[in-house]
């Protein structure tokens, strides 16, 4: 899959911008703050129907202006996808595809597949487990409709249930059978989601460790492992349990909205007891993992966006990247940096097509 062309109109810092791409390798450069990183995130807005940095829509449109557009023109198993996504202010998001509106955002999910790569990932290591827990879903979602609106409705039954308790406590009143009903349908569209995630871990944990063995030359041994309290109990049983809890707290304690994902350094947390280096290689191989996984279950080569990539890596790091990069199966890349001289020596290198824009 690639992306030919993008145009973005009163997005972020960009007023009015059109650009062609090479079917290889595309490099923006320039100084910090001149839309770099940008670019990268509307092409993620096209995939995925928001920004990978600013979840808050409204806040992507250009200061001083009341909406923006990108349109993206995309070939994919040699068919040509015209994508666009628009917003404008007290309005909700639309995203057409070769022109016609989506009914559901979701149903938009997992026809662009992308991968992306950027010094914001050390998130997945240094903040909670809604962190990693997003990033499961995200991978498992761009191959499985049914997954992604599983979890849809398990969010909103969840909402609900909490509602229900904050009910309960401020009006002294309580009905099990209410509650029951809840717990049902959380289970419901839970199981399956716990049952999906630990398939899911199987097929990723042994491509995972390659990649790390491969970046870090073999000579440290990590773990990633999924934690689940469902794996003990069922979520009814679970959920039943801890009743007297959720009363008090007025809101749902377990479930699989409390999964997490543990990273691991030689049998220690790697956020602790991990280098700055290991934790950079560990979080590599998960997002080159994540790419592979997904180029498998899609059937499609992933789009991979690398954001001020030569920046936070040393060179052994660098060479992997591009030992990846120099190879005919990987796909289309768009990479940014601030040093034109260094990108542009890099490139050359390599025994692919590209194209270098300075802004």
């Amino acid at each position: 899959m690639r992306l030919d062309r993008l145009s973005l109109l009163n997005y972020k810092n960009f007023d009015s911008s059109d650009f062609e791409f090479d079917a290889k390798i595309n490099c923006f450069v320039g100084a910090n703050g001149v839309g770099k990183t940008n670019i990268l995130d509307s092409v993620y807005h096209l995939a995925f129907g928001k920004s990978y940095f600013n979840p808050i829509s409204s806040q992507n449109i250009k200061h001083g202006e009341d909406f923006f557009v990108i349109e993206g023109e995309f070939i994919k198993n040699d068919r040509k996808e015209k994508i666009v996504c628009s917003l404008k202010k007290d309005a909700k998001k639309t995203i057409k595809r070769n022109g016609k509106l989506y009914e559901r955002l979701s149903d938009h999910i997992g026809l662009l597949p992308l991968v992306i790569i950027s010094p914001t990932d050390r998130d997945l290591i240094i903040e909670g487990s809604d962190t990693r827990r997003k990033f499961i879903d995200g991978v498992i979602s761009q191959s499985d409709k049914s997954y992604l609106q599983d979890l849809l409705k398990y969010n909103k039954v969840l909402s609900q249930r909490n509602a229900l308790l904050k009910y309960f406590a401020l009006n002294r009143t309580f009905d099990l059978d209410t509650l029951s009903v809840y717990n049902q349908q959380l289970n419901e569209y839970g199981a399956p989601i716990f049952e999906k995630r630990q398939a899911f871990m199987e097929t990723f944990i042994p491509i995972f460790e390659e990649q790390y063995s491969e970046i870090s030359g073999g000579n440290e041994e990590v773990s990633l492992r999924y934690q689940s309290k469902i794996s003990e109990n069922g979520i009814i049983s679970l959920l039943e349990q801890n009743l007297d809890r959720d009363r008090a707290l007025q809101y749902t304690s377990v479930g699989i909205h409390k999964d997490d994902l543990s990273f691991e350094i030689e049998n220690h947390p790697i956020k602790k007891f991990g280098s700055q280096g290991q934790q950079k290689s560990f979080l590599i191989a998960l997002k080159f993992a994540q790419f592979q996984f997904i180029k498998e279950q899609a059937k499609a080569t992933p789009i991979l966006l690398l954001d001020d990539i030569f920046d936070k890596l040393d060179e052994s790091r660098v060479a992997h990247i591009i030992a990846l990069v120099d190879n005919e199966n990987l796909g289309q890349i768009f990479l940014s940096d601030t040093h034109a001289d260094r990108t542009e020596n890099v490139v050359k290198n390599i025994h692919q097509s590209y194209k270098i824009f300075k802004l």
